[in-house]
């Protein structure tokens, strides 16, 4: 994936975010635990994008 579509991605990513904390009104817990959500949901992205979890996929624990 080419680094324009990902810097790219993020900015909308960030945008609709802002966009969703700035004009929906909810409360601050539950504007909280969407903010963590996106987040962590970006950040699992970000690390399947360059290749990180892929390397992590093939460790295994146990039997």
């Amino acid at each position: 994936m080419p680094l324009v579509n990902i810097v790219l991605t993020l900015i909308v990513v960030g945008v609709l975010l802002w966009l969703i904390n700035r004009f929906i009104p909810m409360a601050g817990s539950i504007k909280s635990i969407l903010n963590a959500v996106v987040v962590i949901v970006v950040v699992i992205w970000l690390l399947n994008v360059f290749g990180v979890l892929s390397t992590v996929n093939r460790f295994h624990v146990g039997g």
